[in-house]
Formats: structure tokens, sequence, C-alpha cells
């Protein structure tokens, strides 16, 4: 080695001892602040948070045209946009037996075959062009319209939207082609577990012809023609039926007279007969069913009975109990997943509905071999629901769990009209939110108890699980002496529909 090298090899040792002693100094830096951090710490339990802020109800107002329409009109000049709803008093459950899916068709081909003005295509380009959308759907409950755009575009977008809900062509091709893409959904409804699961309880909560459990199938969907689409078009589309509600950056003023053009010479059916709501009754009180699906490694498992509707007085109670079941802190996550390791998820809801009773519905999914112990385990924790009061941290729990999240429902003013029309669609107090906010707040162990008590009831509750028949061990004979099959073939074929 020459004195050059030398040298050169001698400043190399002299930087990699600077470099060492440099990253010892840093590590014992950071492992003193690590320990500092450690020093300050506090259980989640300890921090102490600000008061949630008092919810208000942005400005808004609220009128009627001379033909029926009810409408909305709430400013919001935070960003240049506009969107709107139109919800009527319709929905899937009032569609004919030997036509269900009519109302989803009529919604689909409502917006996609265009106008009598604009063809479906031209329609699409002038939407696009503007960044701007209108859509049509119709649920189970309710139907609705809405359109989305910029300020500067609404005088044009409002009127392709009255053009939509006034005048829709209903052409023929895009219903042949909804059609043939609700086929398709037929034919892949047996391809996921949970849809199955889901599917066939509510046929055995409801009843397999109640409106709210029965399914399209090929041979409803042959009986629906392009004449029904614009028979029950007109049967419930008409302003004395509906709700109009639009918020975002506008002047209300010119917003009215957009308004009375585009909807106020609209006609109200005269004599509009009152809609009649199906009956609903539990149809499977308790039992065991079972669909086998062989390919499966796990158990999809639902399990529960009828419920109840929003406006029950205990719904606020309820609620909390829902906090007390559910979440990374909840007994069922806590006891049934981590602690008992009987589950990949857990979950169990008193889930009200509107105006028409809802469901408790509780279950998961699980390992095959531990199918029978999961069922048991979930009805152990709704019977200690009953026995026993819940803990001061459990309430303290829920209640904040469930109050923090309030707040997420008035995000933005679009969220709170949204909120406002439902509630006056369903016939409830423009303040039941508030009402709901200050019954939870007042929620008592003693209350959770006794909602349990009287609404929960194990014995009624139906157990349905979609899993691997030969994995599941032990059998679940051992739940009950009998357990049903249930048979979900498909009935018809597309080509059969088709014909």
């Amino acid at each position: 080695m020459n004195r050059q090298d030398a040298k050169s090899a001698k400043k190399r040792r002299i930087g990699r001892r600077f470099f060492y002693a440099l990253l010892l100094s840093f590590s014992f830096l950071l492992l003193t602040f690590n320990f500092s951090l450690a020093a300050e710490a506090k259980h989640y339990t300890e921090l102490q948070f600000a008061p949630l802020p008092e919810v208000r109800l942005p400005r808004y107002e609220r009128f009627v045209l001379k033909n029926g329409l009810v409408v909305y009109l709430m400013e919001d000049h935070e960003l240049p946009l506009v969107n709107g709803t139109l919800l009527v008093r319709t929905g899937s459950r009032l569609e004919s037996g030997d036509k269900v899916g009519l109302a989803d068709l009529m919604g689909s081909v409502m917006r996609s075959g265009g106008t009598l003005r604009y063809p479906p295509d031209r329609l699409n380009e002038i939407l696009e062009q503007r960044s701007a959308s209108v859509e049509v759907g119709v649920g189970e409950t309710f139907g609705s319209a809405g359109f989305e755009c910029l300020s500067e575009d609404l005088s044009l977008v409002f009127g392709l939207f009255a053009d939509v809900i006034r005048e829709p062509a209903f052409a023929q091709d895009k219903l042949d082609l909804e059609k043939t893409q609700k086929r398709g959904e037929i034919a892949r409804r047996n391809d996921d577990p949970d849809g199955i699961a889901g599917r066939e309880f509510q046929k055995l909560i409801y009843g397999k012809d109640s409106p709210y459990a029965r399914t399209v199938e090929y041979k409803s969907l042959d009986n629906i023609s392009r004449a029904d689409l614009i028979g029950f078009k007109e049967r419930y589309f008409f302003p004395g039926n509906s709700i109009l509600g639009i918020v975002g950056d506008f002047d209300a003023k010119k917003m009215r007279g957009l308004i009375q053009s585009g909807f106020g010479d609209w006609q109200s059916r005269q004599n509009a007969a009152k809609v009649e709501l199906p009956p609903v009754r539990q149809v499977s009180t308790g039992g065991v069913f079972f669909v086998n699906q062989p390919q499966l490694t796990q158990s999809s498992v639902l399990m529960g009975h009828l419920g109840g509707q929003y406006n029950s007085p205990d719904y606020p109670a309820l609620d909390v109990l829902n906090g007390v079941l559910n979440g990374f802190g909840g007994r069922l996550f806590n006891q049934v997943r981590s602690r008992q390791g009987l589950a990949y998820s857990v979950y169990g809801y008193w889930s009200p509905s509107f105006d028409y009773p809802g469901t408790f519905t509780a279950g998961g999914q699980t390992r095959s071999n531990a199918t029978v112990q999961f069922v048991q385990a979930l009805k152990e924790e709704v019977k200690r629901l009953q026995s026993q009061q819940v803990t001061k941290e459990e309430l303290a729990f829920a209640k904040e769990s469930t109050l923090n999240s309030f707040v997420f429902n008035f995000e933005n003013p679009s969220q709170t009209l949204s909120r406002l029309m439902r509630y006056e669609y369903y016939g409830y107090p423009a303040d039941f939110l508030f009402r709901y906010q200050k019954a939870v707040a007042a929620t008592t162990a003693a209350d959770v108890q006794r909602v349990a008590q009287k609404y929960l009831q194990p014995e009624k509750m139906v157990t349905l699980v979609v899993g691997n028949q030969a994995a599941i061990n032990p059998p679940l004979t051992q739940l009950s002496a009998q357990v049903t099959p249930i048979d979900i073939t498909i009935p018809g074929t597309p080509t059969q529909a088709a014909n």
C-alpha cells in the first residue's frame, strides 16, 4: 500500500467512526424522546376532548306549488355547485307479484331512454360536456330523481331534469338492454354466499312472496313491457305525490322562477288513490335453516327476527344497545371474535325502518368447524343483555360513540336537506333527529336492559347458515333436531325467459 492509499484508508476509518458516533448519539436522543413520550402517554379513557358542537339547521325555505308539489330550498354558496332531488311516493313494494322488477326497470329506463325532445345519446352528450348528471331510481319504499351541475349551467340542466321527469321516452331498446343485464344478475346471484344469506334471510322473516323479500326472476322480467313502465310512472310520478329539494349556489328568487317554469304546469292526478302499504308479519318463528355450498371453507350466518320502526319511543335506547354490542369496543367483537376466536366478522343490530317493521339481525362469518359454537355464542350475548345490566363503562362507550357519530349526519347542507325531506316523506317531525339526540344522552343502563328484555326474542330467532355441510362439525343438529334445507336453484333459464 502506498502513502496515498494509506491516507485514504485512514480518512475512511475516521469517517466511519464519526458516522457511528453520530448514529449512536441520534439513537440515544431518539430513545430518550420515546421514554419521554411513554411517560406522558395516556390510555384512551384518560383523554379529554372538547364538548361536541351544537348541531344547527342551516336556513331554508319550504313552499308548495299550486299543483301540490312541495319544495325545499337551501342556499349554500361555498362551492359553485347545485344539486337537487325529487322524492316520489312509490317503491318496488307497490309493484304486482307477477312483475317483480318493474319499478327498478322503470327508474333505469326513465333516465337511460332519453326524453321526447332529447334522444338518449344527445341527452348524455349535453350532460357530459358540462360535467353534470341527471339520475333516476326507484327503491323499495321510494322513488327519486336527482341532478347535479355547476351553478353557471343550472338553467340548462334543470330544464333537462324536468324533461326526464315529465316526458321520458322509455326507448324500447334501452328496456331490452336493461332486461338483458337483469338476466345476467339473476344468473350470478348465487355466486356470493353473503348475498345468498341476505336474500334468503329476508324470505324467512317476511315470507318469499312479501314485497320486502321477493326476488326478480326470469319469468317476471318476461312479463314486463314498455307499457307497464309508462303505466307505473303515470300512476306515481305527479306533483301532489312528490317533494323537491334543491341545495347549493343559487339565488332563491331565480330558483323559484326555474321551478315554476319547469314544474308549475305539471298536472296533478285527480282523485289519486291512497297507497295501501302491504302488511308485514314474521312467517318463520324460530328454526334452523341451511343452504349447502360445498365449495366454501367458511360459513355465513344470519339470525334474528322481526323488528320495529324509527318512530318507536324506545328507538334511542335500542340504538345505544347497538353500540354496546358492536364496534371494536363492543361485546360481540370483544367476546366472540377476540376472546373466543369464533368469527372473522361479527355484528348484531336492531335495524328499524321508517314505515314498516325492520329486523333485529345478528351474524357474521366463521370457520366451518366453529359454526355451531358461533351461533351459540351470539345467542348467549343476546341473553346476557337481558339478564345483566351493562356496566357504567360500556354504557358510556356506547352513548359517546352514538352521539359522536350523530354530528356526521350534518357534515354538509345536502345531508341536512335530505333528512328534512325524508322526514316529511315518511310523516316524521322535522326535529325528529334532535329528539333522538336528547333521548340517547338520557339513556341509562336500566333502559338498555329494559329494551333488550322487551324487544329481543331469542326464542323467535330464525337461524340461517350458508356453508359446506360436510365441513360443519359438530353438525347443525346440535342447535335443532330439525334443520331445514333451502333450495336456491334459479327457476327457468335465460334462453327460456327470452322466448
